[in-house]
């Protein structure tokens, strides 16, 4: 179950200064556009993360990724968020401390870009753990898994949004 919650919650990660990955091939960074909102405004404003901004705000963690703190998020879509089981996310939304830790394992701090992120082999998370980065046939992967970045470099005011296929789950303590 650890590693299910793993590989579907990765979702809100933000990458630290070491770790920003460049995407290539599949994972193509994009050219930011100027953007004059926080993380959280930027998520809130695109479709493909309603899921995401609802868990935000439940875990409370919203005035916290909406800061000045400089930070990278590893952001999962709703379609990410479908595949972790009904019985899994009903656990995370009964259980705030839990998800506040999944949530803040997609986070990492530091505006890291993607150029950036290709070339580490892992980054440390606001919630403890690194998450391990490989680049491979082009494109970038989280956790040894099957989470693919599949766009970067979202520019927000305080930070860059990397997008995600799957949600991940930090290790057991």
């Amino acid at each position: 179950m650890r590693k299910l919650i793993a590989s579907t919650l990765l979702v809100a990660g933000l990458a630290s200064p070491a770790m920003a990955a460049t995407g290539t091939g599949a994972a193509a960074s994009t050219t930011p556009a100027a953007n004059d909102k926080t993380i959280v405004e930027t998520a809130a404003a695109d479709r493909r993360f309603t899921t995401l901004v609802s868990l935000v705000k439940r875990a409370g963690l919203a005035e916290s990724l909406a800061g000045e703190t400089k930070l990278t998020v590893f952001a999962p879509t709703n379609a990410a968020f479908r595949k972790v089981p009904k019985a899994t996310l009903q656990k995370l939304r009964r259980d705030r401390a839990l998800l506040r830790r999944v949530l803040l394992y997609h986070v990492v701090a530091g505006d890291v870009k993607g150029a950036q992120v290709v070339k580490l082999r892992a980054a440390k998370t606001l919630a403890g753990p690194s998450v391990r980065i490989r680049v491979r046939d082009g494109n970038v992967y989280l956790n040894n898994s099957r989470t693919k970045v599949v766009q970067t470099d979202i520019a927000a005011t305080n930070g860059t949004i990397h997008v995600i296929n799957r949600v991940l789950l930090p290790p057991a303590r």
